[in-house]
This record gives structure tokens, C-alpha cells and sequence, in this order.
């Protein structure tokens, strides 16, 4: 377990390492991704196939574009040798981070004699992974490249999606947004888009608002446009926008560069923020996917 010093220090490193991505025009949830190189997809543990969450996609989206594997997959070096396998000598990994909360023992005793709830505490732990394509010996299963779907097989999946949710879903005018007190998305027409999947990335990026409602996620919706609060929102679709794209196989892109210098004053404000608004996207996206037709959001 961390100390409050080292899980101090984590915060500070990952934000900065944000911070200076967007200082210098990238979005680390909006890399250039080399389809030569590696799909769009969401990283995931080569042997439980779990999908990373939260901040560790970030950064492990960064370490793929940055080594330029062809893989999204990750494993520990203890994975790798259960699976028959090792890390090639020389080889850096990549750090990612676990969060959490406990209870001590002691508190756990004071809150029963005291007939309240228990306080528990935040913890913060880190992990080192490997890309498998640092790995050597590992089992063809784990190293296999997933076969990405088309985009003519793409968009009707996300189109069964916002179907399937539910969402007072309206199409016409201007603008793109979202009424938090009228409870419904705004799109314009697809043909006012130029590309048509640029649609479908327009209402995945007003959905992860809508996730938000306070019958839904109950996030803070409640900032005016320009305050820290409206930021901290925007920050939060556009990262689940993101995280939903890619579960679907859509290369992510920007949708409102112009909130870069709000997002900025919101880092350097408090280095947690961008912990807390990439837990609450990968929140707000596995909402939306949990309305795709079976086995079609990618994990």
C-alpha cells in the first residue's frame, strides 16, 4: 500500500504527463492513431481479457503509440511466465494504477460501537505491464490481433445503440448538445457532417453527457458555460466519447478542441481531476455500451 507522499507523487506524475500533452495540442484520448500499426481498440489484459479502465487507458493508449505496437494487449511479468512466456530482456514497462478504498480493522470496531458507518480510506497502487509485444514465447492466443469490423458494419451497431437506449433522441437544427433540464440530445442532420461517422461520434459525445442525468450517473451538470464545473463535464463526455468509440472499433477524434485551455486551468488546479473525470467517462461509456446488441462492443 501507498503512502500518502507516493500516492501523491502518482497524481503529480500522471497529470503533469497530461498536462503536457495538451500544452503541446494532443489529446492523450485522441492520439494519431497509425492503423497500420495497431486498431482502435481499448486495452485489455492479454490473459483474463479484462478492459482497462479510467486513467490507465490513457496511459497505456500513450505507451502503444509511443512503442507503436500493433497490440493493445498487456500482461505483468509474473503473467507472462504463467503463460508459458517472459519479457525480452531490456524491455521498459509501462506503469499503470489501481485505486481503491478499505476499511481498517480498528475503524471498522469503532463505527459498530458507535452505531455509524465505518470511514473508509483511499488507496492507490501501482502496476508495471508489458505490451505482448515486448513478451517472447507467449501462446499464439494472446498475441492474435483482434479482426476490426468494417465501418459499413460499424454504424449500424451504434445506430442500434442509441435506439436501444432509450434517450429522447432529436434530430434536426444547428448544433449538437445536450438539455440537462429538458432531458434530450440535439443532432443535426447526418448530411450536415461531412464524413457520416462523424455523426456517430457527434451522439456518442452527447450521449456521454446524457449519461450524466441526475435518474442516470447523477454527475454535476450543473456549471454555467465557462465555469470549472462545465469544464470538468465537457472533459468527462469527450473521454467517454472516446473510450465508447473505440469499444465499437471508431478511431476516436476531437470534439471540442476549443475546451483545451479550460481543461488545462482544471489540471492545474487539482491534480485528481483528470483521475476523477476518466473514472466517470469509463463509467459513462460502459452505461451506453451495456445498450449495444450483444457482442458487439469490443472488449
Amino acid at each position: 500500500m501507498r503512502t500518502g507522499n507516493e500516492r501523491a507523487s502518482l497524481y503529480a506524475e500522471v497529470t503533469a504527463r497530461v498536462i503536457a500533452e495538451l500544452e503541446e495540442g494532443r489529446l492523450p484520448w485522441v492520439q494519431p492513431w497509425d492503423a497500420a500499426a495497431c486498431g482502435c481498440t481499448m486495452p485489455e489484459n492479454a490473459v483474463t481479457g479484462r478492459r482497462y479502465s479510467g486513467i490507465n487507458v490513457l496511459i497505456l493508449w500513450a505507451a502503444v503509440i509511443e512503442g507503436r505496437y500493433a497490440s493493445q494487449r498487456w500482461l505483468t511479468y509474473r503473467q507472462a511466465q504463467a503463460a508459458g512466456g517472459n519479457v525480452r530482456k531490456g524491455e521498459r514497462g509501462t506503469t499503470i494504477c489501481y485505486a481503491d478504498r478499505f476499511t481498517p480493522k480498528d475503524e471498522a470496531e469503532r463505527a459498530r460501537d458507535e452505531d455509524r458507518e465505518a470511514r473508509q480510506l483511499a488507496f492507490l497502487k501501482r502496476f508495471t505491464v508489458f505490451n505482448v509485444e515486448q513478451c517472447e514465447g507467449l501462446p499464439g492466443r494472446l498475441i492474435e490481433l483482434p479482426e476490426l469490423p468494417a465501418e459499413a458494419d460499424i454504424l449500424p451497431q451504434v445506430r442500434r445503440l442509441i435506439d436501444a437506449s432509450g434517450a429522447d433522441f432529436r434530430v434536426g437544427g444547428g448544433e449538437a448538445y445536450y438539455s440537462p433540464s429538458g432531458d434530450y440530445v440535439a443532432v443535426p442532420p447526418q448530411a450536415a457532417f461531412g464524413e457520416p461517422i462523424n455523426w456517430y461520434r457527434t451522439a456518442l459525445h452527447e450521449l456521454g453527457h446524457w449519461t450524466g442525468h441526475r435518474s442516470r450517473l447523477d454527475r454535476n451538470q450543473r456549471g454555467g458555460f465557462g465555469s470549472a464545473d462545465y469544464a470538468r463535464e465537457e472533459l468527462v463526455a469527450e473521454m467517454a466519447s472516446a473510450f465508447a468509440c473505440a469499444s465499437l472499433a471508431i478511431q476516436p477524434t476531437v470534439r471540442h478542441a476549443d475546451y483545451v485551455g479550460s481543461w488545462l486551468a482544471v489540471l492545474r488546479d487539482d491534480e485528481r481531476a483528470i483521475f476523477r473525470a476518466a473514472s466517470a467517462a469509463s463509467k459513462a461509456a460502459d452505461y451506453l455500451l451495456a445498450f449495444a446488441p450483444a457482442k458487439e462492443a469490443r472488449s
